[in-house]
């Protein structure tokens, strides 16, 4: 290893450390993550020769920006993609279209809320996505538990079936989108043989967690209705069946037309976008303005999407340098080519860290192949969408569905630590080895 080529693993690990301890240093991990991009590139140009000797000395600069260009295409289609799928979900909030959830779960059985609510999360989180969902189910057990001890145990069941929820689809999770996106794995593939390991990973949780719930509520909580600007039930469910039936279309589009997934999702905005736009019409100027997607545009969180931006190109600078590939060599060797110790792996540190960029630098690691476990939904692949995915619920730092929750409950890491990690490291060894068997069946 070169000493430039350890200057730019230096800073970044620096960099991500930075990331991961960003509630101690204060610092927005977005703001990190740019700094990181520049600076693993601006290393790279001191002496691009190096790593690309078969260039001739007057195109090496030429080839670098072809390659940036490259890299900037394939993260602009995960961002474009997030931000569609933000926004859509932005504006069947606004108008009313989650009210369902709020009356669908209302229940007095302490156990049977927790039931009802783990499954409407397990089930939103895939359509939607592990965040949102997550916002969506806290906001509604506000309403419905009052005893902030009890509602605790109901948050880390939402954190536990969002996660879970995600991972066994396509669109259900940043880490699944990018792998869906790179095309290493199928809408088909994920839905038919991670469904089920991700399912057991969040029923033996909520198995474990329903003796710490008993009885009934004093008495049911019944829930204010949301103030919905002017629209009619009819034109709530109409948009709420276009967002939510549009994002579920998406993978249908990418199928038939085989256009990228953003131009789904963009195609999807553009309907509800219209749609919102001829509803509005017939209501107050007021309430037009506050309420049109020009408007709910400005509350997408781009610090998100920076942050993205950042580590999806820092990323790529490790693996046109050769790093990544190294890596994954080594953990080859170290494992003896078990993909599903590597896999374990990388999910347990997905806790500690943020998954994002240790799935990109897994899809840089390992090549993908044409036929065994490295094939398209190849095992470990599959495995790499399960294990980020609920791997990262196991501490409350490890997603963002976690982190979200943390702050609205101001739950403590210790207490989450102590009472929740054990059960859904529990739930994620018995979902691997679900997988297993699902596998066997399979194939």
């Amino acid at each position: 290893m070169t000493s430039l080529t350890t200057a730019i693993v230096i800073l970044f690990v620096v960099g991500y450390l930075c990331i991961a301890l960003e509630s101690v240093t204060k610092i927005n991990k977005a703001a990190i993550a740019l700094l990181m991009c520049v600076g693993c590139w601006t290393l790279l140009m001191l002496a691009p020769g190096s790593f690309y000797p078969d260039v001739p000395a007057d195109g090496v600069v030429h080839k670098i920006a072809e390659v940036i260009e490259h890299h900037l295409g394939d993260a602009a289609g995960t961002l474009f993609f997030l931000m569609g799928a933000m926004t859509i979900v932005e504006i069947v909030d606004s108008n009313g279209g989650f009210n369902f959830v709020r009356d669908a779960i209302k229940t007095r059985s302490k156990r049977k809320l927790m039931w009802r609510m783990a499954f409407m999360t397990f089930f939103l989180s895939a359509i939607l996505d592990n965040l949102t969902t997550s916002i969506v189910m806290i906001m509604v057990l506000r309403k419905l538990v009052q005893e902030r001890k009890e509602r605790l145990i109901y948050a880390a069941m939402v954190i536990i079936a969002a996660n879970s929820g995600g991972a066994f689809s396509p669109i259900g999770d940043v880490t699944t989108i990018m792998l869906w996106i790179k095309g290493v794995i199928t809408t088909q593939g994920v839905l038919t043989e991670i469904f089920i390991p991700s399912l057991i990973s969040m029923l033996v949780p909520a198995l474990i967690l329903q003796h710490s719930l008993k009885g009934k509520f004093d008495k049911e909580q019944n829930l204010p209705s949301a103030s919905v600007s002017q629209f009619t039930k009819t034109q709530r469910d109409i948009i709420f069946w276009l967002g939510v039936g549009g994002l579920v279309f998406v993978p249908i589009f990418k199928t038939l037309t085989h256009l990228p997934p953003f131009m789904g999702i963009l195609l999807v905005l553009g309907v509800l976008w219209t749609v919102t736009e001829i509803f509005h019409h017939n209501t107050d100027e007021d309430d037009t303005m506050a309420k049109r997607v020009s408007d709910l545009l400005s509350r997408i969180d781009l610090s998100t999407i920076m942050f993205f931006l950042g580590i999806l190109m820092a990323v790529a600078v490790l693996q046109e340098i050769g790093v990544l590939t190294a890596l994954g060599r080594s953990l080859d060797e170290m494992s003896g080519g078990n993909h599903y110790l590597v896999t374990g792996i990388i999910g347990v540190l997905s806790s500690i860290v943020d998954n994002v960029p240790l799935v990109a630098g897994c899809m840089g690691m390992y090549p993908v192949q044409a036929a065994g476990d490295l094939a398209v939904d190849g095992i470990f692949w599959q495995l790499l969408a399960y294990c980020a995915g609920v791997g990262g619920s196991i501490l409350i730092i490890g997603s963002a569905a976690g982190v979200v929750v943390m702050g609205l409950e101001k739950i403590t890491f210790g207490w989450y630590m102590k009472k929740i990690s054990w059960v859904v490291f529990v739930g994620y060894i018995v979902g691997m080895a679900t997988y297993w068997v699902v596998d066997q069946v399979v194939h």
